[in-house]
């Protein structure tokens, strides 16, 4: 990217969104300004549940390295770093922060039967004690099939006793360590674990009693710290190393959730977002503590009015997209995947996608269910397919849409709208169409995490005041429903959350072990 005006003081962010697919590293200014990005998405559908850490290191460090030579930027200006990205993966290190085994993603299930154990029952899965002691104290409850950074503990503690970890680590928490030489974790990245007590968001400590019934190793649980605050400045010769100042401070690491907020300006009491990225979600401020445990969502620490934010997860969006195009269409750009589907009328010829294809978690908690293409006919081309990928990630966006209205207590509309999946111009039109709601697009929908991080940082420095920032983020194209799509889509999303009810069985039958 060409290098804008510089700001007037002369600032800038050393910024690393670090996504399942790999990390985007750019420099940003205190007023949201691009300057330099980069990403090259990595492979996300092998199927493999863990990464290596050190690896993500050594790239952000080359990156960011290219990044100060290409652009141009003094590394004098660089005045801060600031971590976004994935959480509830786990990354355990030792007392210098570098990793002592690879990093179980959030999608990894190895601890599952300890979780199920501990915290499986009958009621929406869980044991009624579980859900009566967590849902008071945390909001949250670590998820008996595993697939969260509690099962990971556990897995690590009881399954691999050689791994000798001093800190199990959140990976926005693992990348402040190698930039600062300090452990620390905060509500905000912590979330996934559920082992804080959220009634009071001013308490700096773990819950004992749920890290007892978790059955996790307190003693490698990160110190935690005030999230948004300044963790510390860069270790002398990483700085070195990379050519940014010493004095560069280094805030809080936060989840992708939390800088997406700030990076749709988005901080207002149920100003809400969507993130269309690998998977995709539902957010907004707000104002207590709240849980729906059926459908999976819950209000966690945040930023913003209110103090909490919406958190649910659509496991499958961009990635399905990815997968149809590596099963299908591995010659076509994703371009030209539009463009193929634009030639085909909204409905896909009746076909309906299933995006479950690593299982769901919000609205339907099910692990074990499985995507697909729904009602094919000889007539079925691979224009109808491509197309009907894009509608279904869109209806299941509805349905989740659906129950954020219920949870909230209001439909929410307008909504921003933030990630790589934006960047298709056609995919933006089907999710306005479908859910039959306003979406504004941000600018540089693929890059808003690094913008939504290095504004978190100025405003955690002071050098942003919360009330600027819609000022500061850009927005590219409103997307305003299609009235004349609506009767089609309606009957198909009709169908949509039958499709699940009517194989729910058959998934677990076939998938469940």
């Amino acid at each position: 990217m060409s290098v804008p005006e510089r700001p007037r003081d002369g600032s800038w962010v050393l910024a690393v969104d670090l996504g399942s697919g790999g990390p985007k590293v750019g420099y940003v200014s205190l007023a949201g300004e691009l300057a330099w990005c980069w990403y090259e998405r990595a492979d996300a559908l092998g199927g493999s549940a863990t990464q290596d850490a050190e690896a993500w290191w050594a790239t952000i460090k080359e990156v960011a390295k290219r990044g100060l030579a290409e652009s141009g930027l003094p590394g004098a200006d660089v005045v801060g770093v600031a971590i976004t990205g994935q959480w509830a993966s786990t990354v355990p290190v030792d007392e210098t922060g570098h990793p002592v085994a690879e990093c179980l993603m959030w999608s990894d299930t190895q601890g599952g039967h300890h979780s199920q154990r501990r915290f499986g029952g009958p009621i929406a899965g869980y044991r009624p004690t579980v859900l009566a002691t967590w849902l008071r104290r945390s909001g949250g409850v670590p998820n008996p099939s595993g697939a969260d950074p509690v099962s990971h503990m556990l897995h690590l503690r009881h399954d691999r006793p050689e791994v000798n970890a001093r800190w199990y680590l959140e990976p926005v928490d693992y990348l402040t360590m190698r930039f600062t030489g300090v452990a620390a974790a905060t509500a905000m990245s912590m979330t996934a674990a559920w082992l804080t007590d959220n009634r009071n968001l001013a308490v700096l400590e773990y819950d004992q009693r749920l890290v007892r019934l978790a059955g996790v190793d307190p003693t490698r649980l990160p110190p935690l710290v005030a999230s948004g605050s300044v963790v510390g400045t860069v270790l002398p010769e990483v700085a070195a190393e990379l050519g940014i100042s010493a004095a560069a401070q280094v805030v809080t690491g936060a989840p992708d959730l939390h800088s997406a907020v700030v990076a749709c300006g988005a901080v207002g009491l149920y100003q809400a977002h969507v993130s269309l990225g690998t998977s995709a979600w539902v957010s907004c401020p707000l104002p207590a503590k709240k849980t729906d445990v059926v459908r999976q969502m819950a209000a966690v620490p945040g930023i913003g009015d209110g103090n909490y934010v919406l958190a649910n997860n659509q496991d499958n969006a961009g990635r399905a997209l990815e997968w149809f195009r590596a099963a299908y269409a591995p010659e076509l750009s994703y371009r030209e995947l539009e463009d193929m589907a634009a030639g085909v009328a909204p409905g896909a010829g009746g076909v309906v996608f299933t995006p479950w294809l690593t299982g769901e978690r919000s609205p339907v908690d099910d692990r074990l269910a499985r995507g697909g293409f729904h009602n094919l006919s000889l007539a079925t081309g691979r224009p109808h397919l491509a197309r009907a990928t894009l509608e279904g990630v869109a209806l299941n966006l509805r349905w989740l849409l659906e129950a954020a209205d219920t949870f909230t207590g209001r439909r929410l509309d307008p909504i921003r709208l933030i990630g790589g999946g934006a960047q298709l111009d056609l995919w933006c039109q089907v999710l306005a169409d479908v859910c039959h709601r306003t979406f504004t697009r941000m600018g540089d929908p693929l890059f808003g995490g690094l913008r939504g991080a290095a504004l978190f940082l100025g405003m955690a420095t002071g050098a942003v005041d919360p009330r600027e920032l819609d000022g500061l983020v850009p927005t590219d194209r409103v997307f305003s429903p299609n009235s004349g799509n609506r009767e089609v889509y309606d009957r198909l999303f009709e169908h949509f959350p039958r499709l699940h009810r009517g194989q729910r069985r058959f998934f677990a039958e076939l998938n469940g072990t």
